[in-house]
């Protein structure tokens, strides 16, 4: 494949590696919501179905990107939601600690810390092993070692959203089997760029944002709950959830029964007119590409870079570990990062900074001179430190 970035409204002065950031918006996706939009201006146009049809059109495509059936998948505003939907619903008799990994993205530790103190269960942060040269098979090995029958769930990203660590999500979902625990994965740094397989892997729980990888818009989602979680309790008892909300002439018949599969976890208003054609568009874009095509050209595209930084004073994640679209390069320490950082921004070069790191993130509009441009950067500064 080829760089799509005519697809996208990118500046083509601007070398945009942030894409576990933000991602920038598709024209097609930005079309969808000004169309969405424009829907409003005349409301006697918004039917009945315009309440139900696009959705279950989005789980569907979210299914194949995932390899889920679409009563599984549930519309959600964040991955905090989506989160606090499933960890609410844990069971109390099935193990008495919980695990995280070091550094995980707040929103994942908050909510099981709190599921943790609430029902006095111990909370086991299993940290990233430090001055190691296979930080990733060991951060793995740990992992592993430590789920066992007194463990209630773990909650981990996909990958680690700081530097691409890649997590053995198809192993460490095994040892869950093999130990009743309840597997919750947050896959915004993946879904879209990556297999994640939720079938193959033995995921319980699949959370995702929209607006990084996925090319969509903020404040919308997606959450996959397995056959475990088919009888649990909703945050919120939205009238579209209910068996009846079809027939707007019996909404007051009311029912207790919901709709099928993990329609009661979707959030209220999930019909979101603007959002949602935004989000189904954008899947729709990534489902054309093929997720493995997206993988193949974030890896072809970075091999330069990645060439260079192994045989250089930096450091990256070694091969089995890296993302091919998200990895974090770590500074030498005779080096300024804030004098980097002023050049990047000079050459209008934009990355992230985790610590003394910066994160590198990649996808369809990126460019070979977007590549080149960072790695030019580095090997001078390299030069001069």
């Amino acid at each position: 494949m080829v760089s799509q970035k005519h697809l996208f409204q990118l500046d083509d002065r601007v070398h945009y590696l942030n894409c576990a950031y933000m991602s920038p918006l598709l024209k097609s996706v930005e079309e969808s919501g000004i169309n969405g939009m424009t829907l409003k201006r005349n409301p006697f146009l918004i039917k009945t179905t315009h309440f139900f049809e696009l959705a279950e059109i989005t789980k569907q495509n979210i299914g194949k990107l995932i390899n889920a059936p679409s009563q599984n998948i549930a519309i959600i505003p964040s991955v905090s939601y989506g989160l606090a939907s499933a960890i609410a619903n844990l069971p109390l008799q099935n193990g008495n600690k919980a695990i995280v990994v070091g550094n995980e993205f707040p929103s994942g530790y908050n909510e099981i810390k709190k599921w943790c103190d609430n029902h006095k269960k111990e909370l086991q942060i299993i940290q990233e092993p430090i001055n190691s040269n296979t930080k990733g098979r060991d951060w793995n090995s740990a992992i592993l070692k430590n789920i066992n029958k007194n463990t209630a769930a773990i909650v981990i990203s996909s990958v680690h959203w700081t530097d691409g660590t890649k997590f053995d999500l198809k192993s460490i979902g095994q040892k869950c089997i093999e130990n009743n625990v309840v597997f919750i994965v947050d896959g915004t740094q993946s879904v879209g760029v990556a297999t994640i397989d939720v079938q193959l892997y033995n995921i319980d729980v699949l959370v995702c944002a929209a607006y990084k990888w996925l090319l969509g818009p903020y404040s919308i989602g997606f959450a996959y709950f397995g056959n475990r979680f088919a009888n649990g309790i909703p945050l919120e008892e939205a009238w579209l959830n209910r068996s009846n909300a079809e027939d707007f002439t019996k909404l007051t018949q009311y029912t207790n029964e919901y709709k099928e599969g993990s329609n009661r976890y979707n959030v209220g208003e999930y019909s979101n007119f603007i959002l949602l054609p935004m989000l189904n568009t954008a899947i729709e874009q990534l489902l054309n590409w093929g997720v493995q095509n997206i993988t193949n050209y974030c890896e072809n595209i970075s091999k330069p870079l990645v060439d260079f930084l192994e045989k250089s004073n930096y450091s990256i994640e070694e091969t089995d570990y890296r993302s091919k679209h998200l990895f974090g390069i770590s500074l030498p320490t005779s080096l300024d990062l804030n004098m980097l950082l002023a050049a990047l921004e000079k050459n209008n070069i934009y990355v992230s900074v985790r610590g003394n790191s910066i994160r590198v993130s990649i996808h369809m509009f990126n460019t070979s001179e977007d590549i080149n441009s960072l790695k030019n950067i580095l090997e001078a500064y390299e030069q001069a430190s």
